[in-house]
């Protein structure tokens, strides 16, 4: 069943208790935070502080995507301010296997990052230890860039893997997702759709959310 994931991202931040109740009126059943510390990417948002406020005020998973140097150093803060589900960048870890190790230890789902320049292959041996592999289909670092149309092959990839592996991790992609592009993501086997400029870009999260996640499950359906 493909999900919906609204990015705070690209939210208002004068009102995210807000922006994120709209969202999930509209569907949007994991609510997707990006965490970028100006090193690993061109950009700064988010830490645990944000994510143990966001905790207060929905019940939805968060999914907390680590677009920093050095994860192993925050894994237990963001246990801590409550985060459900935890990735990490492959080219951020050297000990990837230890890394997603904490994150199980401390109660989280962990999750595996590819940037776009990223095979697959790299992370084989770890499929088994994950609850979802995310593909970025931009470069991480700044919303409302376009999608990159290679990272349909990872896709399609990770869903022969997982076949072949008889595993059953999800299969998330973050960029680019929008009205013009969902039909393709969805065909290609990706199940959690993160999505920011589309959700929230326009000031209408709960009618965007539920537009976007209709077209989706239109081309789940074939």
């Amino acid at each position: 069943m493909v999900e919906l994931l609204p990015s705070i991202l690209s939210a208002d931040f004068a009102h995210l208790a807000e922006e994120v109740a709209a969202a999930s009126r509209g569907g949007g059943t994991v609510i997707h935070v990006d965490v970028m510390d100006g090193h690993f990417v061109p950009n700064i948002t988010l830490g645990p502080p944000v994510v143990k406020s966001l905790r207060k005020v929905t019940k939805l998973p968060l999914d907390c995507h680590l677009m920093i140097d050095n994860p192993n150093d925050f894994i237990e803060a963001f246990a801590d301010a409550g985060a459900s589900w935890v990735s990490v960048h492959c080219e951020a870890c050297p000990h990837l296997h230890r890394s997603l190790e904490l994150i199980a230890h401390h109660g989280m789902k962990p999750g595996v990052v590819l940037n776009p320049a990223t095979r697959v292959e790299l992370i084989t041996e770890i499929l088994p230890m994950v609850h979802h592999v995310l593909i970025m289909s931009v470069n991480p670092g700044f919303g409302g860039q376009q999608f990159i149309p290679f990272s349909l092959g990872k896709v399609r990839r990770l869903v022969e893997l997982r076949a072949e592996m008889e595993l059953d991790f999800r299969i998330e992609i973050d960029g680019g997702v929008a009205h013009d592009t969902v039909e393709a993501i969805v065909q290609a086997g990706a199940e959690l759709l993160v999505a920011g400029n589309a959700v929230f870009g326009a000031g209408h999260p709960e009618h965007d959310a539920r537009a976007l996640l209709e077209l989706a499950r239109l081309a789940e359906k074939g």
